[in-house]
């Protein structure tokens, strides 16, 4: 999620513009990379979707998944959760310590039972990515990486408004980005290719290298809390872009290609913008809405108003829509995100890593979505 810190890339960001897109016009939007990172769940648990209760046997892909790297990412991140029973599951992991795959294929099983969530949906993936970016304005990096305003009340996140303060006081809607980008610059933290701050915003976060070696965190600090809107159907729609060729790397072509007044309108039919500070670089993945790093390709951004943060499920994403997707992900996977494009109880999007190689695979994932929740067998879900 703005990841919550941490939405994009350079190569690396070949990838996730496909937070917008999508050959369909009905596809579910992609992820509008996150929310800042948050002081974690909420205390009690969002009402639980309808779903079916099955067998493990009747999860596809479930014996042939890596075991072991699941139950370490569930090890290892399940503290955040708030459920007792999955408190108590979570104990029970800490104090086995690492399993091979055998034990931790027999711990699932013996601990959880497997509930497929009704309905089919879309899986999306994100990154962090790494760019470059300058000091100093020039003509190829123009864009400035902006801080939190000052007259910003509140921070677009987590069903907060955001807010404007005017001289008198009041108060009114924080202006959308094609304002934001025409005002007068107060401040600026770095400079960058448009297109590469433009898929910085949609991850959330990321790394800035500059040309001294100085390496900074790109960490997310707020939005103009407008709703995220992609723009690879309207590129298609316009013929800019193929009908079956609406990648990330394909978009930030285009835009690259186009940098100036006809990129930075295709830019501003999102009206989302989102702010940053920078933190020196730890060279640590980035902390989502749980307040805990990711662990890549086990973490994923969920809709946190039908899903609780630690939840633990098993995705099976197919039928991949972009063309070079891996055929399948079928993998044990933690709720530890949330995006402002993920809504609804079938909908994720899987945090694959740092860099520009998970961000040329983040930006081919759009596949079909069936998700099977992994409920504790030792209490009642709260």
């Amino acid at each position: 999620m703005e990841l919550r810190h941490l939405r994009r890339l350079a190569p690396a960001l070949l990838l996730t513009l496909l937070v917008a897109a999508c050959a369909t016009p009905s596809a579910v939007p992609p992820p509008a990379r996150p929310t800042p990172p948050g002081p974690g769940p909420a205390p009690t648990q969002p009402p639980r979707p309808p779903a079916q209760p099955e067998s493990f046997a009747e999860v596809p892909g479930w014996a042939q998944d890596d075991h072991a790297a699941g139950f370490e990412a569930f090890r290892v991140t399940c503290g955040v959760a708030r459920d007792p029973a999955l408190a108590e599951v979570c104990r029970r992991a800490r104090a086995a310590g690492p399993l091979d795959a055998p034990r931790a294929r027999a711990f699932f099983e013996e601990n959880f039972r497997p509930e497929r969530v009704i309905g089919e949906g879309v899986l999306t993936a994100y990154f962090s990515p790494e760019y470059e970016a300058r000091e100093r304005p020039d003509a190829e990096f123009s864009a400035p990486v902006r801080p939190k305003p000052t007259d910003m009340v509140g921070a677009g996140t987590a069903g907060k408004e955001a807010l404007r303060r005017r001289p008198d006081g009041s108060t009114e809607p924080y202006p959308d980005r094609t304002a934001i980008e025409t005002s007068p610059l107060a401040q600026a933290l770095a400079w960058m290719r448009p297109e590469d701050l433009f898929f910085l915003q949609i991850q959330g976060s990321g790394v800035l290298t500059f040309p001294n070696g100085r390496r900074s965190k790109a960490v997310f600090a707020a939005t103009n809390g407008r709703t995220f809107a992609g723009i690879a159907n309207p590129m298609r729609d316009r013929g800019l872009l193929a009908a079956n060729n609406t990648s990330g790397e394909a978009i930030r072509g285009w835009l690259a290609d186009n940098r100036g007044p006809r990129a930075d309108q295709i830019m501003r039919l999102n009206p989302r913008y989102v702010f940053f500070s920078l933190a020196p670089d730890d060279g640590r993945q980035p902390v989502g809405a749980a307040g805990i790093p990711l662990p890549p390709g086990r973490a994923i951004a969920v809709d946190t108003g039908l899903t609780g943060l630690g939840e633990v499920f098993f995705i099976d994403g197919t039928a991949p829509l972009l063309n070079g997707a891996f055929p399948d992900y079928r993998r044990t996977v933690v709720a530890l995100d949330a995006g402002g494009a993920i809504k609804g109880p079938v909908r994720a999007d899987l945090y694959l890593g740092l860099g520009a190689r998970a961000g040329a695979e983040a930006g081919r994932v759009r596949h079909t979505l069936r998700m099977h929740r992994l409920v504790p067998k030792v209490g009642p879900y709260r």
